[in-house]
């Protein structure tokens, strides 16, 4: 089994996606994360940690370091702009996901809702472009050049309730629709918390939903996904992304 994270920025898997890759990839799957941009329009922390001119490569470092505590095992950058995400070429981001869809072969893919979770534009763009590309992996009229066709088992969607609100609400999330997955990842905690630390220039936002609230553990002992599609399941939430494949 191969799972693909295909997100926006650096750090958007540490808070969303590090727990899940562990876990997978503690049973055997392969684990795979595409990022499409290098966030350089994005913080530098408080006191900055670098020069403006110095955060792509920054960030590019935080992300490898982070996807090495994580053990992806490939990392796939796009070399997108930050914040102008939407504009990318549609053909040209059709194709290099296309191509790394067939030659990857993934049972499982995880992205953004289409609301992008908080309605970052990159994130509902690379939502958009990673739906439009599993459809056309799909169809061997779409980049015959680019490999076999293949059809991905299962889409996995940001969840509407973030593991820190359903903390801090001390939500059933069995009760909660869009909850559709709820994993335990509390195995691989201290992993998180580290993957997490690896994005020092992002520390504010990391800070704010994760280091300075008191249930800690709690918030990164879980990740929650909402089934986009895929085989029906049994019960809800179900604890493997894996469930019926």
């Amino acid at each position: 089994m191969t799972i693909l994270f295909c997100f926006a920025h650096p750090d958007d898997e540490s808070f969303s996606g590090a727990g899940t890759a562990m876990r997978c990839a503690a049973a055997g799957a392969k684990t795979v994360l595409v990022t499409a941009t290098l966030g350089e329009r994005g913080k530098r922390g408080d006191p900055p940690v670098c020069e403006e001119a110095d955060l792509p490569a920054v960030r590019e470092h935080e992300l490898r370091n982070a996807a090495a505590v994580i053990g992806f095992d490939e990392l796939h950058l796009l070399g997108y702009r930050d914040r102008e995400l939407a504009d990318a070429p549609p053909e040209a981001m059709r194709r290099v996901l296309v191509s790394h869809l067939r030659r990857l072969r993934p049972a499982v893919v995880v992205t953004f809702d289409p609301n992008g979770f908080n309605a970052h534009p990159d994130h509902v763009a690379i939502s958009r472009f990673c739906s439009e590309a599993i459809a056309a992996a799909a169809d061997p009229r779409w980049h015959p050049d680019a490999g076999a066709p293949h059809q991905v088992r299962r889409l996995l969607w940001t969840p509407p309730v973030a593991p820190w609100d359903a903390v801090a609400l001390d939500l059933d999330l069995a009760a909660q629709p869009g909850a559709d997955f709820v994993i335990d990842v509390s195995a691989f905690r201290k992993r998180r918390i580290a993957a997490l630390r690896a994005h020092r220039t992002q520390h504010l936002s990391v800070d704010r939903y994760f280091f300075d609230r008191p249930e800690l553990d709690r918030i990164v002992d879980v990740e929650i996904w909402r089934q986009a599609w895929g085989p029906a399941l049994a019960t809800r939430p179900s604890r493997d992304v894996f469930d019926g494949l």
